[in-house]
């Protein structure tokens, strides 16, 4: 059937005005993305050639929370900030997140705390997209996407993988729900946005992996085994670091003496294992070398448990930075170890691991799936896809972003609407509370 002419235009003009949007939100959030990505290899490069600087991680940590404190208390929430913003727009998000994340994340990798780089570069995307939104005077709606097309881009551009930027921008916000509506101006974001960070010179991690185990019965079940293991991993490092983040806001009142505390602990460790004849250094910054090691070597399989603890210390007590780089460093690390117990490839499990860890964390199986071809080719596709669907499965409704709506749960049973991850355990506490008193209020519906 024709359409009306009169739809038709609309249609395009709708299409060339988020080809137009989308593309200049690329822009800024690839400029920004690679500048950060340069300052964070001249900070890593440093801290390495002067191990000791790490005994002024407490000092450091100081300054970024006070700082946070004085200015940056309206966007400490980062990425969780965004995801509000994006189910119920309110406000636009100060452009002040952009550099006190870059400034905060820069500092954090400088002295030697083990955070990621993923989410200043999605706050950087998110912050500079949302400055459009009084320029161009959008409507809430399209504001919304504004600030998903944002958030693609940063991913994009921080990991050369724009497909998966475009749907980590769509699948990240809910479980369970995907805005396709927003899918035209997410990919338009995430490929301009990395061919941004390219042409300024951004050259990205390869990770080689070798051979890739035929598709067959004993491989599929083999990856199922590893994708339970990845997402009670994921699982455990979420839930650590929000119940590590509570503890220390209990304990400690005055916000910049919280990652004081956390530097003296990561020092601390840092140095006793140094006495102990153990070089803890590779569990600080970004861990790229290890992660690259985890492809071409059988590892200690303890290092995904070191990367895990040094790195929930860190953000669960207010360093800036990210989360994903560590999770691919712990999936990369711990598909290392479990390669030889199931005779499977240490390469290919690698790699599996550090997508499948993160879709079990993240709560992002299509991103992760797709991130997976895009660094390590079509073939092993379809054996990251079971890997990160059962991480996804078994890491339960948990997850790094406590801002994410359970849009539909992963099993049985139904969820009020638009219930954010963070809430889900005051949501069972009531309901409990409801279900041993009758007369009183709430959903006996609830599940696990």
């Amino acid at each position: 059937m024709r359409l009306p002419r009169f739809d038709f235009i609309a249609r395009l003009s709708w299409t060339g005005k988020w080809l137009f949007i989308a593309s200049l939100v690329a822009v800024l959030a690839g400029t920004a993305s690679a500048f950060f990505l340069f300052a964070l290899d001249a900070a890593t490069g440093w801290r390495v050639g002067h191990p000791a600087i790490i005994w002024l991680l407490p000092v450091a940590g100081f300054g970024v929370g006070w700082v946070y404190h004085r200015w940056g208390r309206p966007v400490d929430a980062g990425n969780n900030l965004l995801i509000d913003q994006i189910h119920d727009p309110t406000k636009v998000v100060p452009l002040r997140m952009a550099p006190l994340v870059l400034g905060g994340t820069l500092i954090s990798h400088l002295f030697g705390a083990s955070v990621g780089r993923e989410g200043t570069a999605v706050q950087m995307g998110g912050a500079l997209a949302d400055q459009l939104t009084r320029v161009l005077r959008l409507t809430p709606e399209d504001r919304r996407i504004l600030l998903m097309a944002g958030m693609s881009a940063g991913f994009a551009s921080v990991f050369g993988t724009p497909l998966a930027g475009a749907i980590f921008g769509l699948e990240v916000l809910a479980i369970g729900h995907v805005r396709h509506r927003a899918l035209f101006p997410c990919l338009v974001a995430a490929i301009v946005a990395d061919r941004v960070g390219m042409a300024w010179g951004v050259h990205h991690t390869h990770y080689a992996v070798g051979a890739i185990a035929p598709l067959g019965l004993w491989s599929v079940f083999a990856v199922a085994v590893a994708g339970v293991a990845f997402g009670l991993v994921g699982r455990v490092f979420s839930t650590a670091t929000h119940a590590l983040g509570r503890l220390v806001r209990r304990l400690v009142a005055y916000p910049p003496l919280r990652p004081v505390l956390g530097g003296v602990v990561i020092a601390g460790a840092v140095w006793a294992l140094g006495a102990a004849q153990f070089d803890a250094h590779k569990y600080l910054g970004l861990g790229i070398p290890t992660i690259v090691q985890a492809f071409e070597a059988p590892m200690a399989p303890w290092d995904f448990l070191g990367k895990l603890l040094f790195t929930v210390a860190s953000l669960g007590t207010g360093f800036k930075g990210g989360e994903v780089t560590p999770l691919f460093y712990i999936g990369a690390t711990l598909g290392n170890a479990l390669a030889p117990l199931l005779h499977l490839p240490f390469s290919m499990l690698a790699g599996i691991g550090l997508v499948a860890v993160f879709a079990g964390a993240a709560n992002t199986p299509l991103a992760t799936i797709v991130m997976a071809m895009e660094l390590f080719g079509p073939g092993i596709g379809p054996l990251a896809a079971v890997a990160c669907t059962v991480s996804y499965l078994c890491s339960g409704h948990t997850g790094i972003y406590h801002a994410q709506r359970l849009g539909r749960s992963k099993y049985a049973g139904r969820w009020p609407a638009d219930l954010r991850l963070g809430d889900l355990g005051r949501y069972r506490k009531e309901s409990a509370e409801a279900s041993r008193h009758p007369d009183g209020k709430g959903d006996k519906d609830g599940s696990s």
